[in-house]
């Protein structure tokens, strides 16, 4: 049975770091601009953390998010565009002597997660959801990444005089993934020109915040994060009472083979040497009564590939290994993957060149390279198109131990406010370290 693609969206990511602790050294010495003005702005940028933190949006659905963006980039004097892919803006300072283009970029968007944190400005905001009513949280940190860029985007517009080329403002809805049977995204920013056009950027630099120690920037040069495919396999089999399985074909017990089969494809059928691939099945559902074996079990998950050749090859034998399974049983199975994000891939030469400006922001002894991420990012959309640079920022609480700061899209993630001012510096230095140097 053939595999059928589908195209899905994105989602983008930024990164922030900023000097923690009383005796921080730098590799050379930060812009006096940028130092007074990531100091002026920390109280603000928190506020509005805190703000956006509270009063969360699904994707697509960031209305009052992009309002809010707009009407403070508008009183920071910057050219503002709003709309472009539903719900993103984008900001435009330039400055007033000539140069290149460049643009920072923050996602915006929110998750469907009930908040477990117990902070003063949790989210208490709940929406319906594939059907079910839902609590939203940003637990993935993008409320931070929105502070972060408009701190820059404050930081430079203070800057105008002496800067050398134009800064775009990207924020971007819909990187967790737009709803069903919609567009979004990083993808739909680019469809809709935002890479194009008078204002065409030469290169683009994110974060992301992540549960390392607070103020800390990681970085890895080649691919970062890995490529996303979602997975959907329906298994049909043939409804009958459950004392009497052999009048029937149990479908849950075909999917239960299918899903222990399919982890057998990373860990034994392909050359691990060359690159990580991770097959998970995140939900599973059929049936309605323990005394009734269903017609049909749907399951769905994510795929996570770092090599090309691999990942076909993963799906390849992932369909073959379900419809073998499956037809063995009497039953069928349908395999769609929907492919989701491309690997985040940081260009070594844009990499290398910008790795003085990253520990020129937040101190030599703060930036560090990290290891392979498994998770994936729309981000890497725009690096199809130009070369960027994504990289992690530390905000991992005080007193906690590396690894046991909840993660990523957990009820209990948490943002410390201390590293948010990094984020501004790192950003603002990277944005004015390519126009002074193009």
């Amino acid at each position: 049975m053939p595999i059928t693609f589908k195209t899905n969206r994105i989602v983008s990511i930024i990164f922030c770091f900023s000097c923690i602790g009383a005796s921080t050294s730098f590799a050379a010495p930060l812009d006096p601009g940028v130092e007074s003005g990531s100091n002026r702005v920390e109280k603000q940028v928190i506020q509005w953390r805190h703000h956006f933190h509270q009063n969360p949006e699904l994707s697509n659905r960031e209305y009052k998010t992009a309002r809010q963006i707009a009407r403070h980039l508008k009183k920071m004097g910057l050219e503002v565009q709003t709309g472009i892919a539903h719900t993103g803006v984008v900001g435009i300072l330039k400055g007033d002597k000539p140069g290149p283009v460049v643009a920072l970029r923050a996602d915006i968007d929110a998750l469907p997660v009930e908040e477990k944190t117990g902070l003063p400005y949790a989210s208490k905001v709940k929406t319906t959801y594939v059907g079910q009513e839902v609590g939203v949280m940003h637990a993935c940190g993008h409320d931070a990444h929105i502070a972060i860029l408009l701190g820059v985007a404050s930081v430079l517009s203070e800057m105008k005089p002496t800067i050398p080329g134009t800064v775009k403002f990207i924020f971007q809805p819909a990187e967790e993934g737009p709803p069903a049977g919609e567009e979004g995204g990083a993808k739909l920013m680019i469809k809709e020109g935002v890479l194009d056009g008078p204002v065409k950027p030469e290169a683009i630099f994110a974060l992301h915040v992540w549960p390392d120690r607070a103020g800390d920037i990681t970085y890895r040069s080649g691919g970062a994060m890995a490529a996303a495919d979602g997975l959907e396999i329906t298994v049909r089999g043939k409804q009958t009472h459950g004392s009497s399985p052999w009048a029937g074909v149990d479908p849950i017990i075909v999917s239960a083979q299918i899903m222990n089969a399919l982890q057998l494809i990373p860990s034994r059928q392909l050359d691990i040497t060359r690159a990580p691939s991770v097959i998970t099945i995140g939900s599973i559902h059929g049936g309605i009564r323990g005394n009734i074996i269903p017609d049909e079990v749907k399951m769905t998950g994510t795929i996570r590939t770092f090599d090309k050749s691999i990942r076909q090859e993963l799906l390849e034998r992932l369909n073959k290994t379900a419809v073998a399974i499956a037809d063995a049983a009497g039953a069928t199975a349908e395999v769609v993957i929907t492919p989701y994000a491309p690997v985040t891939y940081n260009q070594p030469e844009l990499t290398t060149r910008m790795l003085p400006s990253l520990q020129k922001a937040v101190g030599k002894e703060n930036v560090k390279q990290g290891s392979l991420v498994m998770g994936a990012e729309d981000f890497s959309y725009f690096q199809e198109k130009i070369p960027g640079l994504y990289v992690f920022l530390g905000v991992r609480k005080e007193g906690i131990a590396a690894g046991e700061a909840a993660s990523n899209h957990s009820p209990f993630f948490y943002v410390n406010d201390n590293a948010l001012k990094n984020g501004v510096r790192t950003l603002s230095t990277l944005a004015l370290d390519f126009l002074r140097n193009p």
